[in-house]
């Protein structure tokens, strides 16, 4: 049975996931999935390749190329 969320979700996700390990200019983020946010807007379907066993997940919008790293340490 297919919801109304999956029909209407954008087939780019809108959001990228990371893992972080460390904190300020030396942390580290590596991506492990992405985000599509649902279309009431009060949530978000996670696909995640992979999950940490340390550091801290964080989910980001995705903005286009060059302006991801300005905030979010060094990407791996």
């Amino acid at each position: 049975m297919t919801s109304q969320t999956d029909t209407t979700a954008p087939r780019k996700p809108s959001h990228r996931l990371y893992i972080v390990l460390g904190e300020g200019e030396k942390a580290v983020w590596r991506p492990v999935g992405a985000g599509w946010c649902h279309g009431d807007g009060k949530g978000f379907n996670l696909a995640v390749d992979a999950l940490p066993l340390q550091g801290r997940l964080v989910l980001r919008e995705i903005k286009p190329k060059g302006e991801d790293g300005a905030d979010q340490g060094r990407l791996v």
